[in-house]
């Protein structure tokens, strides 16, 4: 039987911990910065888990079953 391959976008995106939970970081601070306040930007630096409701279909992506 082949390999199953992890997802390309997937790896990118996130990464685990070390308890086995998965991180990711926050959309919406890639660009169009100048509009947005400090106050917010600061908030989308942080790193943050994957949501329960997300989990099963990022484990999939990334063959974490």
């Amino acid at each position: 039987m082949p390999k199953v391959k992890t997802n390309s976008g997937a790896k990118k995106r996130f990464s685990l911990t070390g308890t086995g939970k998965v991180k990711r970081n926050h959309a919406y601070h890639s660009h169009i910065l100048t509009k947005k306040t400090k106050k917010q930007k600061r908030n989308l630096n942080h790193v943050t888990l994957v949501d329960k409701t997300n989990l099963r279909q990022v484990k999939e992506l990334m063959n974490l079953r």
